[in-house]
C-alpha cells in the first residue's frame, strides 16, 4: 500500500515525505488502515449453513440445509425440502427467521469508508507533510472526522456484536420449535450442524480494536492541534 501511496504522490507531481509515516500520527493511521481491511473481509466475506436431519413419511434422517451469507437476511434462506414428494405433502417451505443486514451492512459499510478515507490521509500525509503542519484547519478537520468514526465504530460494533447474537440464536437447536412442517404428525426433525462463526466473532473483535485506535487517534491529534494550547492558557 505504501508503495502505491508514493506512486500516486509521485503521479501528482507531490513532493514525498514519509517522515510523518514514522511518527505515532502516522503509524496509526497506517494500523487503521489494515484493521479496517480485516473488519469488512471477516464479516463481509462469510458464507454458512444450518443443517437439520428431518424423519417422515418414506423418509429416515433426511439431511436438509438452508444457505446464508452477507448481509444476512435470514428469512431468504429456505430449506431444500426432505424428498421429491415433500414428506407425503405435510412439508411446506421453511426459511430461517431474521433480517439482521442493517446491522451488518452498517458495520461493514463503515469499515469500506474508514479504508477509503485512510488511504487519503495516508497521501496527504506522504505529498502533503508540510502544508498539513503548518495549517491548523487540516488538523482540525482530521481531529473532527476521528472523533466521529470513534463513535460511529462503538456504535456499529455493539450494534452487529447483538445481531451476531440473535443470528447464532435463529441458526442454532432453539429454531426447531418454530418450524411448523416439523410439528406434522410422523415427522421428526432434529438439529445437526451449523457453519463455525468463528470468523464472525473475529470481526467484532476487530471492531473494538478499530475502536480503540480511533479513540486513540483522537489524543494523537488532539495534541497537535491548538485546542490544547488554548486549554492550557485558560487554565
Amino acid at each position: 500500500f505504501l508503495v502505491a501511496a508514493l506512486v500516486l504522490s509521485r503521479m501528482a507531481g507531490l513532493k514525498v515525505d514519509c517522515g510523518l509515516l514514522l511518527e505515532p500520527l502516522g503509524f496509526i493511521k497506517v494500523l487503521e488502515w489494515i484493521f479496517s481491511i480485516f473488519a469488512f473481509a471477516t464479516c463481509g466475506g462469510f458464507q454458512g449453513e444450518t443443517t437439520l436431519l428431518v424423519s417422515c413419511k418414506g423418509v429416515v434422517n433426511k439431511t436438509v440445509s438452508a444457505a446464508f451469507a452477507y448481509p444476512f437476511r435470514l428469512h431468504t434462506a429456505v430449506f431444500n425440502a426432505p424428498d421429491p414428494k415433500r414428506c407425503g405433502g405435510t412439508w411446506t417451505d421453511v426459511s430461517l427467521v431474521g433480517n439482521f443486514s442493517s446491522s451488518a451492512q452498517f458495520f461493514v459499510t463503515l469499515a469500506v469508508l474508514v479504508f477509503l478515507y485512510c488511504i487519503a490521509a495516508l497521501v496527504v500525509y506522504i505529498g502533503y507533510k508540510h502544508v498539513y503542519q503548518q495549517n491548523s484547519k487540516f488538523t482540525l478537520i482530521d481531529l473532527a472526522i476521528t472523533v466521529i468514526t470513534a463513535f460511529l465504530w462503538l456504535v456499529s460494533t455493539f450494534a452487529w456484536a447483538k445481531a451476531l447474537a440473535d443470528i447464532k440464536v435463529s441458526t442454532g437447536a432453539s429454531m426447531i420449535p418454530g418450524i411448523e412442517s416439523c410439528k406434522a404428525p410422523g415427522t421428526t426433525c432434529h438439529f445437526a450442524s451449523v457453519t463455525s462463526m468463528g470468523t464472525l466473532n473475529v470481526s467484532v473483535l476487530f471492531g473494538l480494536l478499530n475502536m480503540v485506535l480511533w479513540s486513540a487517534n483522537i489524543w494523537l491529534l488532539y495534541k497537535d492541534t491548538n485546542l490544547q494550547y488554548q486549554s492550557n492558557r485558560i487554565s
